[in-house]
């Protein structure tokens, strides 16, 4: 019998190991909305909280209340897909995502938890790159990045990610 799921579910599928591991590529903090983002080689994790120092934490970003954030993530290959594409510079922070990761598809990340290092995460909600992204950077940065460039993520324990971690999707 052939497989009946439609594409709207498409992020149901099953992926292979292989794309189910990553690595941490850079970390980045910002002490409030609109403050430039500041790369670190490790950071604190707070459960229920996020990443220790950075506004989402101290509720001083621009998304609060119902539309709070923990933690940001972003893949690597779409903020450089973004670069070639638009000339656009995102790589020093200018995307406002914390965590930078490598080889893991955005959407193997749904429904899902997550350990980096050993902290573990689970899926929020996608966040795409939006309006506030042009305004504090280059005109074009969230057209650029494209609709499926973050998510967040919940930080489930305390614990310590350094840039080079290992990035795995967990099983359900």
């Amino acid at each position: 019998m052939a497989d009946a799921r439609k594409p709207l579910f498409s992020w149901l599928a099953d992926w292979r190991r292989d794309q189910l591991s990553g690595t941490l590529c850079d970390i980045f903090l910002a002490d409030g909305a609109g403050v430039p983002m500041r790369r670190v080689t490790e950071v604190k994790v707070l459960a229920g909280l996020g990443l220790s120092g950075d506004r989402y934490v101290q509720d001083a970003g621009h998304w609060k209340g119902c539309d709070a954030v923990q933690v940001t993530l972003v893949r690597a290959e779409d903020i450089e897909r973004a670069e070639q594409r638009s000339g656009v510079a995102l790589c020093r922070g200018e995307h406002r995502r914390n965590l930078v990761v490598r080889g893991i598809p955005i959407d193997a990340y749904r429904g899902r938890r997550l350990r980096i290092g050993d902290v573990h995460f689970e899926f929020h909600r996608l966040r795409p790159p939006c309006g506030y992204l042009d305004r504090l950077g280059q005109r074009g940065s969230a057209k650029a990045l494209g609709k499926a460039a973050g998510i967040g993520v919940r930080a489930l324990a305390d614990g310590t990610i350094r840039v080079g971690d290992a990035v795995r999707i967990l099983a359900h």
